[in-house]
């Protein structure tokens, strides 16, 4: 016997029981759309890069994982500035002084986690 629903499909077996499987058919509409932010600065010399870590994982999480990004950054684009800063608060707060400073001071802005 094989019983399909939108989003499960079930088969018994007479000699072994059922089975329950997803059924990978998506039964909703897909998201629309939205193109990403075109891309303004068109270089990153002369330009302030903040990377922002959010907090994911607690204060002991990998925050090295950012200064190797800005070491990255410096050997590859000897012209920019890098800010490594942690956002304060809980990883999903807001952070309005942070945002701020990013905003006056900053040209781009990387925001990521790192566990």
């Amino acid at each position: 016997m094989v019983e399909t629903t939108s989003r499960r499909t079930e088969i018994s077996e007479t000699a072994g029981g059922a089975f329950e499987v997803l059924n990978p058919a998506c039964a909703n509409k897909a998201v629309e759309r939205i193109p990403l932010t075109p891309r303004t600065l068109g270089t990153l010399e002369g330009k302030t890069v903040y990377l922002v870590d959010i907090g994911w994982g607690g204060p002991d999480a990998a925050y090295d994982v950012f200064q190797i990004i800005e070491k990255r950054f410096k050997d590859q684009f000897a012209g920019i500035t890098t800010k490594v800063v942690r956002k304060n608060g809980f990883f999903a707060a807001d952070d309005p002084e942070l945002w701020d400073e990013v905003k006056e001071r900053g040209d781009a802005c990387i925001i990521g986690i790192s566990c």
